[in-house]
């Protein structure tokens, strides 16, 4: 695989994580990496600066959007925030498990509210298990937190790498979002479970979410590359 060709399926397992606080710059990220990611992750730094503006910014580049928010409320404030947030085209959304089956059935409802109101698809609802700045998650509640995914019809769940084999075991049908991908050699910065594109992809992961990997390397374009031919090679 040559530098910009980057086969689809390759491509279609990478998400640019977007974690700037200024939309000018996230906007060049994203036109300078659009060959080698489909999805822009945009979380909660980039939306306080730039809000809606920025899902419609990565929208018009031609990315599916996913929303970082990582909602965690009483259900009632849940599934209202996922009306508005539905309405704006983006293709997931994220929500703690932790708040429970009530709490993640009124963002899926809500969200599937807001979107056919607009005429639009309803976005997937990632459970986030637990963060990936933990050292550790026990089995118990890793376990308690894939079922309330389950139960409530998320369509995926974002975990470690280390927690995909009882993702996959539990619950095979969730989309596998990993975040804290890191190549070799690539320092963890506050990753507590971090794991090398190929590891992840071998373990199960349908998503990954790749950040500072690429958008702090002194070559964009020579570090997404790297790690698009090491995913397409465990693929």
């Amino acid at each position: 695989m040559t530098l910009n060709e980057v086969n689809e399926e390759t491509r279609s397992r990478m998400a640019l994580a977007l974690d700037v606080d200024d939309l000018v710059e996230a906007g060049r990220l994203g036109r300078r990496l659009f060959p080698w990611f489909s999805v822009a992750k945009v979380g909660l730094e980039l939306f306080a600066a730039s809000g809606p503006e920025a899902v419609g910014t990565f929208i018009d580049q031609g990315y599916q959007v996913f929303l970082d928010l990582k909602l965690h409320d009483i259900p009632n404030t849940v599934g209202k925030t996922a009306r508005v947030l539905g309405s704006l085209g983006v293709s997931y959304v994220t929500v703690h498990s932790s708040g429970g089956i009530d709490m993640l059935k009124a963002a899926v409802d809500g969200l599937n509210e807001g979107a056919t109101a607009a005429g639009l698809t309803p976005p997937m609802v990632l459970g986030v298990s637990v963060l990936t700045s933990e050292k550790s998650a026990t089995p118990e509640k890793l376990q308690e937190r894939i079922s309330n995914v389950v139960a409530a019809d998320c369509g995926g769940i974002v975990c470690a790498a280390s927690d995909l084999l009882l993702v996959t075991e539990q619950a095979p049908e969730l989309l596998s979002v990993v975040p804290g991908i890191r190549p070799e050699g690539v320092s963890n910065n506050d990753q507590g479970r971090p794991a090398t594109p190929s590891t992840a992809i071998q373990e199960g992961a349908g998503l990954l979410v790749i950040g500072r990997a690429v958008t702090a390397s002194a070559d964009l374009e020579q570090a997404a590359n790297a790690i698009a031919l090491e995913v397409s090679d465990a693929l």
